[in-house]
């Protein structure tokens, strides 16, 4: 299993939940919710990283190489200790200054064995 480059995101990263919840509505306004599937509430995760052209490089290689084989990664995001396992199905860089980069990713939290 590979693991994401250990380079730190700039502030503000944004992390987003949605719980798989199933939800049925009645006639008289009444609603019921039931948590769906066994890993109900999957995290994702924008973030940008500030890297030298080299860093952004290797993150960039990184990226493509989990593209080119479909494959997942593992990264612990910055307020956890704990290893995850993620898809990146997209990303963009930016190239601002002179020997600088910034890269920006949306990592897909997945579960698999």
């Amino acid at each position: 299993m590979a693991t994401f480059p250990s380079y730190n995101p700039v502030y503000s990263a944004t992390k987003t939940s949605q719980p798989n919840t199933r939800r049925v509505r009645f006639g008289d306004g009444y609603e019921q919710r039931v948590l769906y599937g066994l890993n109900q509430d999957p995290k994702e995760w924008n973030l940008t990283f500030d890297l030298t052209d080299e860093d952004a490089d290797i993150v960039e290689a990184f990226l493509d190489a989990r593209a080119a084989d479909s494959t997942s990664f593992d990264w612990s995001p910055p307020v956890d200790t704990n290893t995850y396992k993620w898809v990146c199905d997209s990303w963009s860089r930016e190239l601002y200054s002179v020997g600088r980069s910034r890269i920006s990713v949306t990592f897909r939290q997945v579960f698999e064995p």
